[in-house]
């Protein structure tokens, strides 16, 4: 048993908007057996846009039912039902959150009927509701209203079912075959095609147009996680709707993805990647004298305005960093802003801090150290390349850093030499220090993150 069902909204996303007016078709594979219609008051205004798109006024859901009124009701029209949709994942992730509010745990298997269109009448140019019903010969009444649109969406459902004779809709309900969790213009073959591997993904739109770009370990995983919904981010755009095409390029690890994701969202600035188009958090270790005139540090998130002597992408990077510049400098714990608890630094019970934290070492013996310790965060790591995995078995990545400055990175064959500085710059595709890349570079540096990725001096 089938329910097919159409919603008004306040709004275009389930997190911050409510429905406004329901309508469920059932059809029991062969023909409609019944069928159910409300106006929703979704206690807030409606805006003047939605009223002027759909005719649903104020006035009109004053005295309608709220949707904790109506939510068993609503629930016994769904359960143990198919949930078809026109854009399916708009309509449910309204419903699951209405039932959600209630308590209602409410979980279906669903059906896109832009998705079974594209398959079971390929070739339209457009599968929108009113194009594809003008194309199948159906007439909608209503047009934007819920009753009006479930109508329409039941009768080209029905079309559909006479018109798959390739079992097609029955297929997609299968528990792995993935159709239920895809956006509505993603043809199935493009997801399947995707590599389980590390790199860059770039979602296109109508037009190719890159909307989106992102990274990840594993590129089919991570963009399935994003088809899911469960990601709030994802539900609060129109993102899924507007996606027609992906494409990746392999990095072979996630230090090479990370630095591609940023420069490729400064190239082409993609309409929803809102994250690197603004600010994205660093940490970075700061100094200051303090009133006996011992200078400290502190690692603390970089704001606006400030400049930190080395920056980072993470806390803990910037405190291992400043962990190892402690022990090499000889510099006392506490001072550096690394042991917070009262008393005597514990370096010092162990022989290792020379305990200007007890006025042991005078300000000015302990300051020449710090000093020393801050010019090598200045100076930069030197020449060095970070190694890692490459594309593949018999490839290895590298990024180059030139006196603290980052260069590029490449990929190379697994037994081509490293040891010459020269042969790797011919190797490396020149890049952009940016703020962003130069606290990933500084945060591999201090984490090498295991024997993955290797530090290489020249």
């Amino acid at each position: 048993m089938y329910a097919i069902v159409d919603i008004e909204t306040t709004g275009g996303y389930a997190g911050n908007h409510k429905i406004t007016e329901i309508a469920i078709y059932h059809h029991d594979g062969l023909r409609i057996t019944d069928r159910f219609h409300t106006l929703v008051n979704p206690g807030r205004n409606i805006p003047a846009y939605i009223t002027g798109l759909t005719g649903i006024t104020q006035e009109m859901v004053w005295n309608a039912p709220s949707f904790p009124e109506i939510a068993h009701l609503v629930y016994e029209q769904l359960k143990d039902k198919v949930f078809v949709a026109h854009n399916a994942h708009f309509d449910y992730s309204f419903l699951r959150q209405e039932f959600e509010a209630v308590g209602i745990s409410w979980r279906a298997k669903k059906l896109c009927t832009v998705r079974l269109s594209r398959r079971i009448v390929p070739g339209l140019r457009s599968y929108s509701l009113g194009r594809l019903a003008e194309s199948l010969g159906i007439e909608i009444t209503d047009r934007h209203r819920a009753g009006g649109d479930a109508a329409a969406t039941a009768r080209i459902f029905d079309c559909l079912l006479k018109r798959d004779k390739d079992n097609y809709i029955l297929r997609c309900l299968k528990r792995n075959s993935g159709e239920t969790i895809l956006p509505p213009n993603l043809p199935k073959e493009t997801f399947d095609a995707l590599p389980a591997k590390p790199g860059v993904y770039y979602f296109h739109n109508a037009r190719g147009t890159v909307i989106y770009v992102g990274k990840a370990a594993n590129i089919k995983k991570r963009i399935a996680g994003h088809f899911t919904g469960d990601a709030r981010e994802w539900n609060r755009s129109r993102i899924r709707d507007e996606i027609h095409n992906i494409t990746y390029q392999l990095t072979g690890n996630e230090l090479i993805a990370l630095i591609l994701e940023s420069q490729e969202i400064r190239r082409l600035w993609p309409k929803y990647n809102l994250a690197q188009k603004y600010r994205v958090e660093e940490w970075g270790i700061y100094s200051y004298e303090d009133r006996n005139g011992y200078i400290r540090f502190t690692v603390n998130t970089v704001a606006r305005g400030t400049r930190p002597l080395i920056r980072f992408s993470s806390k803990g990077d910037a405190w291992g960093y400043l962990w190892d510049k402690v022990r090499t400098f000889n510099l006392c714990p506490k001072l550096s802003g690394l042991q917070l608890s009262k008393g005597l630094c514990f370096e010092f019970q162990t022989g290792c801090c020379k305990g200007a934290c007890m006025g042991a070492e005078t300000s000015h013996e302990y300051n020449t150290r710090c000093l020393e310790a801050m010019r090598s965060f200045t100076a930069g790591p030197g020449s060095l390349a970070i190694i890692g995995k490459g594309r593949h078995a018999r490839e290895q990545s590298l990024v180059l850093v030139e006196q603290g400055k980052y260069l590029g990175f490449g990929f190379l064959d697994r037994k081509a030499p490293i040891d010459d500085l020269n042969f790797v710059r011919s190797a490396i595709n020149p890049g952009v220090e940016t703020p962003v890349v130069q606290h990933l570079i500084n945060s591999y540096i201090a984490n090498p993150r295991g024997e993955q990725v290797v530090i290489f001096d020249f």
